[in-house]
């Protein structure tokens, strides 16, 4: 019996202004018609306090939750930027396990089935081959740690050329062999590189566990690009045929809006028309809504 293949659709908690209540935020992406919204934890300390909730906090998020009918399955850890595993810098190895540790504990806690880390060995410090082995060394010890919690972690395909691509993740994930350890492609960092989206897609597909969309400026001479706040539809990526690829390929997984508030009063529209968009786009890739 042949299955229609619906998106599931959800909403990056930045697209959403900053100072509003989890209750809130769920109920606003309840309004805009969304199936769940991505925790972040970044590296404000804000919300990095969240790897430190306490019972009653963990409680009164699973309830809002609940109440909500909008699901939290995944959390982009992105706080490792600025304490990477791939550091020179011994300390700063072990604030990204402290972070790791604490945040498969919070998704054990609050039903997060799903942990994005961003795809950098390093970001404020220079990279060379040993900051390449030292976060290789460093997700192999993750991954060990998500199989013990049951938690996936799905590495972003990023905006700078250390993992650029599903083939440059690949390349780590042999080091690291283990079925915890997926990749988080996003279409618009993709193909602002360069990349053959399709073969990309098509080689990482029995590994992917979700897909990020927003829209991008492509890299190419004089042009470091653009990777964030590019309206949809003004950018290089072709989303129809990403789309189409995906539902030849028989990936049935969540796909995300990645955007960011402006905090102008403006932002729920903003949305709105971007999802409307999206839909579209969508629609003519073969994937209903």
């Amino acid at each position: 019996m042949q299955t229609t293949n619906a998106a599931c659709l959800g909403l990056y908690e930045k697209a959403l202004p900053a100072d509003l209540s989890w209750p809130q935020r769920l109920a606003t992406a309840a309004e805009l018609g969304f199936e769940f919204v991505e925790m972040s934890i970044d590296e404000q300390p804000a919300r990095q306090q969240r790897l430190d909730w306490d019972r009653r906090q963990r409680l009164a998020f699973i309830q809002a939750r609940l109440d909500s009918g909008v699901t939290v399955p995944s959390l982009c850890l992105s706080a490792h930027r600025r304490d990477p595993f791939g550091s020179h810098d011994a300390a700063t190895r072990e604030r990204a396990r402290v972070l790791m540790s604490k945040a498969l504990a919070l998704a054990t806690d609050l039903g997060i089935r799903n942990i994005q880390l961003a795809g950098y060995d390093v970001y404020y410090e220079p990279a060379d081959r040993h900051s390449r082995e030292r976060f290789i060394e460093g997700m192999q010890w993750a991954a060990a740690q998500a199989a013990r919690a049951q938690v996936m972690l799905s590495v972003e395909v990023m905006d700078t050329p250390f993992i650029n691509s599903i083939s440059k993740w690949r390349d780590i994930a042999r080091h690291v062999n283990s079925p915890w350890f997926t990749v988080y492609p996003d279409l618009g960092n993709l193909s602002a590189w360069g990349n053959d989206v399709a073969a990309e897609l098509a080689l990482g597909i029995g590994s992917i566990t979700a897909v990020h969309l927003k829209d991008t400026v492509a890299v190419g001479p004089g042009s470091a690009g653009q990777f964030r706040d590019v309206p949809f539809g003004e950018g290089c990526v072709d989303f129809a045929h990403a789309f189409s690829v995906l539902n030849a390929l028989g990936y049935r997984g969540p796909y995300l809006l990645e955007m960011w508030a402006r905090e102008d009063g403006q932002d729920k529209q903003r949305i709105a028309q971007a999802k409307a968009w999206i839909e579209q786009q969508m629609n003519e890739g073969g994937i209903a809504c």
